[in-house]
């Protein structure tokens, strides 16, 4: 990724984190608010502060984020990625499967990628994209949250209007969707009240111990399934657009269910490279890619 970016090392005295921060070696401090960032730009990447519990300091993301413009609420970075990433199945799970272990990863990583989008539909807003990305170095693993911008407005209004050129072969279209997305699905969980709490016929697996994402055999094909376990309300939402939806509607829950994989792929420069469209095809919302997010999904999910 050397020819991606300069990278600058900031060290924080209220943490030993090495933030490796990739930006133009032009921007200066003084002009980091006036200078135009480009989708595709990874604007933070934060290593983990170990391989073997890995967690990223957030607060510290957050401040550096700050000192670039990004004015972002913590409601709408700590909290969701703490709820995304930082729960001991999770780091579990980001340990045995990283890199380090040479496991091969599916193109979608269904624990991480998708547990991003709630975070990814947040950070939108402010023009911005995460991903974690792995790899190995020297023998040595490397787990990182890589902050990426992009303004997803004219991905948006291109896969919008794609979409809109399907309507006529709309069962079709949504065929492919089924194919390619039924495996996906996003579980979260509520708290209820148990009014026999502490009666203990209840199975009482713990949360490393409970897969984090069911299949379509186990959901049965439904939309939104429920499952009662102690206290905790278990739902499963399937991540294939609604048939019903508006295009534009559709078109951006594809851009945030995909988010987090395009940049893990973009960042370890492993997209797939475009036969048949120019690098900076008019298209092309990413020069520095052979492929934006819109034109991924095009590609790999939607097969034109």
């Amino acid at each position: 990724m050397d020819e991606m970016e300069d990278k600058t090392s900031v060290l924080s005295d209220e943490s030993d984190v090495e933030v490796d921060l990739r930006r133009s070696s032009k921007i200066q401090p003084e002009n980091r608010r006036t200078f135009r960032w480009r989708n595709g730009q990874c604007v933070l990447a934060v290593p983990t502060s170990s391989m073997l519990s890995p967690r990223f300091d957030l607060s510290l993301c957050r401040a550096l984020l700050e000192r670039d413009g990004f004015q972002i609420p913590v409601a709408d970075f700590e909290t969701p990625l703490e709820i995304a990433l930082d729960v001991p199945s999770v780091r579990r799970y980001l340990f045995f499967n990283s890199s380090l272990f040479h496991f091969i990863m599916a193109p979608i990583n269904m624990n991480i990628d998708v547990r991003l989008i709630q975070v990814n539909e947040r950070l939108s807003r402010h023009k911005l994209l995460v991903g974690v990305a792995d790899w190995v170095q020297n023998c040595t693993g490397s787990l990182q949250l890589f902050i990426v911008y992009w303004d997803t407005a004219h991905c948006l209004r291109a896969l919008t209007e794609t979409l809109e050129e399907m309507r006529f072969v709309r069962d079709e279209a949504q065929k492919i969707l089924n194919k390619r997305m039924s495996h996906l699905v996003l579980v979260t969980e509520v708290m209820t009240f148990d009014p026999v709490a502490g009666g203990s016929s209840v199975n009482e697996s713990s949360d490393e111990e409970r897969p984090l994402l069911m299949n379509d055999e186990e959901t049965g094909h439904s939309t939104s399934t429920s499952q009662r376990e102690d206290t905790k309300l278990t739902t499963n939402y399937s991540l294939v657009p609604d048939q019903i939806l508006p295009a534009q509607a559709k078109a951006l829950q594809l851009l945030l269910t995909y988010g987090a994989v395009y940049v893990k792929l973009l960042v370890s420069e492993r997209l797939p490279n475009s036969t048949h469209r120019p690098l900076r095809s008019r298209r092309n919302h990413c020069t520095t890619a052979s492929l934006c997010l819109c034109q991924y999904i095009k590609t790999k999910v939607l097969r034109l």
